[in-house]
């Protein structure tokens, strides 16, 4: 891992399509868009979008992993310019359900040979 990592768990290449809707402070959709994953873990991913998402700004991602369609609460925690006009954004998951859960971990195990990012 990176000297200066903050992350509590470690994150897996992959890259899936995702589509994300923005939510406002109540949890209602204030936007939409797609974007892709560049990693994913149990505590979050990174996600490449065409516009910039607002530090601290509350998202619903859907994606899909394998055969499975999940959705995913998080915030984002970080946004960046990518080198193709594009942003990351690292967002944090704040409410997974179990079934999410029982998707996204096997999903993650299975990428175990991949490195660390």
């Amino acid at each position: 891992m990176v000297e200066n990592e903050r992350r509590k768990n470690p994150r897996k290449k992959s890259l899936n399509l995702v589509d994300y809707v923005l939510l406002d402070e109540k949890g209602r959709p204030i936007s939409r868009g797609m974007g892709r994953t560049r990693n994913v873990g149990e505590a979050g991913l990174l996600l490449e979008t065409r516009k910039s998402l607002e530090k601290g700004q509350r998202v619903l991602i859907t994606v899909g992993l394998e055969d499975y369609m999940v959705e995913l609460k998080g915030r984002v925690v970080y946004t960046t310019p990518s080198d193709d006009k594009g942003y990351q954004a690292g967002i944090e998951f704040f409410e997974i359900d179990q079934a999410a859960r029982e998707v996204l971990r096997p999903y993650i195990m299975a990428l175990e040979t991949e490195t660390e990012v």
